[in-house]
């Protein structure tokens, strides 16, 4: 998700709508994370842990597989055990699914997280791998499996989504499946303790409904600019520039107190700035998609740390950013954009991760954006109606006139385990907790 030029303007041809439409985003949230969501799943090999922080753990293992990793052609032997959701109805008929984890895996330890959705018909979709994830890589490359599909729906990347949302075609449930692997004989294993999915049907629009500004606030997150690593470690999505997505996410784990340890950044080259941006970028590539934007790979890294919880979701306004916010947390948000349509960003992009820090007594968002030349210049302030506008939609148009897609209000929100009265509050509330 790098900033890419996108400054010409939309073709005259190209048709324009006459209003922006009145219909909000609809999400759904689900995730299992507590000791009874662990104990109505179905486990195989797997056993509950009690505690502060419920999960799952291997126990007995129910088997023995081996996997040929893709990008280094390695066959290996592996002990697994698996538990699967209950089947949950959305309360959204939803064209889009993307789901989270949140895990443990020390070396020698890999899980595999996998989705079947259920349609309105009664049908349902295969078993999707919707990620084979480890915090390191030395035992596996985490990553993404493409040409996933069927007749009405596809994977792409880190979503599943319906082709063709016109044909009234939609998902009405989903189960979730999670297979913790371990080296045969060994004693440790993965911990699991959140994992779920977003459900979301999102109405196509050019233009969303302006908002009203109701809180200002601004938090103290550390700033860190993607650019000044432009060019640093190739291997990771050609360095820098394209680390809007990790160095997002660095900001965040450290606005919570948290932070790599020195062992953590031995690999890095001595004397490069800000390391544990590097180690974000390593920690959260995706092999097959060959970049650091993968959505729940993020999440999933901001929950190696301690006692730190993260989702994927989608928010429905501007509003419900801000309630996050005035309580203390901020927000990285998903957003692509012509030059000209964020005043003072200096560039276009064809998708890019910032994070939202704050609201100014007016209701313009105050940003902090990786795509600064340096770390001071990372506070930005944009216009709200531009920032909404571009954030929330799902149609835009490309710098020839193209019709592309828009995120529809996509976003990562990290807490910590034990949140505030006001942060529980606003999290529950959109269904996160």
């Amino acid at each position: 998700a790098a900033a890419v030029p996108a400054t010409a303007a939309p073709a005259p041809s190209a048709p324009r709508p006459s209003a922006p439409q009145a219909a909000a985003p609809l999400v759904d949230n689900r995730f299992w994370h507590t000791y009874t969501d662990w104990r109505h799943g179905s486990g195989n090999g797997t056993r509950v842990l009690a505690g502060t922080r419920p999960g799952l753990a291997i126990a007995t293992p129910a088997g023995r597989t081996d996997y040929t990793d893709p990008h280094t052609g390695e066959t290996a032997a592996w002990e697994y055990a698996t538990w699967t959701s209950p089947a949950h109805r959305s309360a959204v008929p939803a064209t889009e699914l993307i789901a989270s984890w949140n895990a443990r895996t020390p070396a020698g330890t890999w899980i595999a997280v996998e989705l079947s959705a259920t349609y309105a018909d009664g049908t349902t979709t295969p078993w999707f791998v919707m990620g084979r994830w480890a915090s390191g890589d030395g035992d596996i490359r985490r990553t993404s499996v493409d040409d996933q599909g069927d007749a009405h729906s596809s994977v792409w990347t880190d979503a599943l989504s319906v082709d063709d949302a016109s044909t009234g075609v939609r998902f009405t449930s989903y189960r979730i499946r999670v297979t913790l692997h371990r080296a045969p004989g060994g004693r440790l294993t993965p911990t699991v303790w959140r994992v779920g999915a977003m459900a979301s049907a999102v109405p196509d629009r050019f233009e969303v409904p302006a908002s009203t500004p109701v809180h200002s606030r601004e938090l103290r997150v550390p700033r860190y600019s993607q650019n000044v690593h432009i060019g640093q470690y190739p291997e990771y999505d050609n360095g820098g520039q394209a680390w809007c997505s990790p160095t997002s996410s660095q900001m965040i784990i450290e606005y919570w107190g948290r932070k790599p340890t020195a062992e953590d950044l031995a690999w890095v080259r001595p004397g490069l700035p800000d390391s544990q941006v590097c180690h974000a970028a390593r920690s959260t590539y995706d092999y097959q998609y060959g970049g650091c934007g993968n959505w729940p790979f993020n999440a999933a890294y901001a929950a190696t740390y301690r006692d730190l919880n993260a989702v994927v979701t989608r928010l429905g306004t501007l509003t419900d950013l801000e309630r996050l916010v005035r309580a203390g947390i901020p927000v990285i948000t998903s957003q692509s954009f012509l030059e000209e349509e964020l005043t003072g960003a200096g560039y276009g992009t064809a998708g890019h991760l910032m994070t939202v820090i704050g609201f100014t007594p007016t209701g313009d968002v105050i940003a902090n954006d990786p795509a600064s030349p340096d770390n001071p210049a990372v506070r930005r302030v944009y216009r709200r109606r531009e920032f909404e506008n571009i954030w929330l939609r799902t149609k835009r148009y490309d710098a020839t006139g193209r019709v592309r897609s828009g995120s529809g209000g996509v976003c990562y929100v990290f807490w910590p385990q034990d949140p505030t009265p006001a942060q529980r509050l606003v999290l529950r509330s959109l269904g996160l907790l």
